[in-house]
């Protein structure tokens, strides 16, 4: 299941960075690929909360947990602010993607 989430949070990833690449060249991003990008991160979150609640998560789990969760706030901030039409504030971009690339890092140390 752990792998599985893992897998997950590696395609959000991709989604996350061609999205990243258009809003920092000033285009949005098709609402499509934000919705897929959310939907496999939620996914992913989902499982590693499985995960925690199975008692088979290592410290280094909760942290990679915990900052994901972070990272998903962040997240339903920016979707908000495509649903609204808005410009989407670069710091808040990269923000979002430092602290999912650590949550994962966090999470895939606990795995191995």
């Amino acid at each position: 299941m752990a792998w599985i989430a893992l897998g997950l949070f590696l395609a959000a990833a991709v989604g996350g960075l061609i999205m990243a690449v258009r809003i920092f060249n000033d285009h949005k991003p098709p609402m499509s690929l934000a919705l897929v990008h959310g939907a496999a991160a939620a996914a992913g979150l989902a499982l590693l909360i499985a995960v925690w609640l199975s008692a088979g998560a290592t410290p280094s789990i909760v942290v990679g947990l915990v900052v994901l969760i972070v990272a998903a706030l962040g997240g339903f901030y920016l979707f908000s602010l495509h649903l609204r039409d808005r410009t989407h504030p670069k710091a808040v971009v990269a923000l979002h993607a430092v602290l999912a690339v650590c949550g994962v890092g966090a999470f895939l140390i606990g795995l191995l």
